[in-house]
């Protein structure tokens, strides 16, 4: 039996145009499927139109903050409908990049050292980086797609690439710069679906090398079966680190030293032709139909509910009189 699906797609963010991207390529597959499809454009007004929309189930194809930062899953919670990929909190956690680096640090799990500068302190930014060193990466703290993102070789490009950071958000997220293979790890459900490295022909995997070309993919990456499988390992490891569900992507920093890095968690990876996600599942020999039922199959709620109670019984007290003396 089909379900009547909601897509949520578009958005308040700058990953809006990939959003849309994601949401058409997903709207095409679960009407393939059978479903009964709606497509529901993120934006002011969204709790009218999911009360209107008389959804089973919402499909998440949103990105980046507002949609993907544990707002509008707040809102299906409210609304009691179940939607796809992680909760509430998890969704928060991951989307805020340095909270989720120190819940790695909590579970023991290797990230590059960095610190979060805030809009106000721009300025300080070369005083903040203290012995940090050069080359290191700067991002916003709270997004995705590579926006805003930059690698800095010298102290006199930090304080630029900082403010360009904190135009997304408010926050950037300076790291420590790590030579060697990205690589991202799909998991669907609370399993491991494969691996793909991704090469591009300049430093960091950028809004340009992502969505415009020049990347190259290899399915598997170029490791040794064991430190493939070690990385998946770590991968996994981190996506449950934060709490997540459904499905995810995380990505992997496999460095030239034969030291591993987790870079990030996304909770709600691109779903483009030419996103990662399907290209994992491509090889594990899911096809893109495949791979949308198998994640809306997943779709639930965090179910939190108030416990039944007795009723409360007020027991009214002496009013005590003090003695006259």
């Amino acid at each position: 039996m089909g379900k009547r699906v909601g897509v949520l797609m578009g958005g308040w963010g700058e990953e809006r145009e990939i959003s849309l991207k994601t949401g058409e390529a997903v709207v095409a597959a679960l009407e393939t499927l059978g479903h009964t499809v709606t497509r529901v454009f993120a934006g002011p007004g969204l709790d009218r139109a999911l009360r209107s929309a008389e959804l089973d189930v919402a499909f998440l194809a949103l990105h980046g903050r507002m949609g993907e930062d544990g707002r509008v899953q707040g809102l299906l919670e409210l609304l009691e409908l179940p939607y796809t990929g992680s909760g509430v909190l998890a969704s928060a956690l991951a989307m805020d990049k340095p909270m989720a680096k120190k819940l790695f640090q909590l579970h023991n799990l290797a990230t590059p050292r960095g610190y979060k500068v805030g809009r106000a302190d721009v300025e300080r930014a070369l005083e903040l980086h203290g012995d940090s060193g050069f080359p290191c990466v700067v991002k916003p703290a709270k997004g995705g797609s590579s926006v805003g993102l930059s690698v800095v070789h010298d102290a006199g490009a930090l304080v630029p690439a900082v403010a360009q950071a904190c135009r997304f958000g408010g926050e950037a997220l300076v790291e420590r710069f790590v030579q060697g293979q990205e690589v991202t790890v799909g998991i669907l459900g609370d399993s491991v679906l494969g691996s793909c490295e991704v090469a591009f022909p300049r430093e960091g995997f950028d809004y340009d090398a992502k969505y415009k070309g020049g990347a190259q993919y290899f399915l598997p990456p170029r490791l040794s079966d064991t430190r493939r499988i070690n990385v998946e390992t770590l991968a996994l490891a981190a996506y449950r680190a934060l709490g997540c569900r459904g499905y995810g992507r995380v990505d992997v920093l496999c460095s030239d030293t034969e030291n591993d890095v987790v870079l990030e968690v996304n909770t709600l990876p691109g779903f483009t032709p030419t996103s990662l996600l399907p290209k994992i599942a491509a090889r594990a020999g899911l096809d893109f139909p495949e791979l949308v039922q198998g994640v809306l199959d997943r779709a639930t709620r965090d179910e939190s509910h108030v416990a039944d109670a007795a009723p409360l019984t007020v027991v009214p007290t002496p009013l005590r009189v003090a003695a006259r003396s």
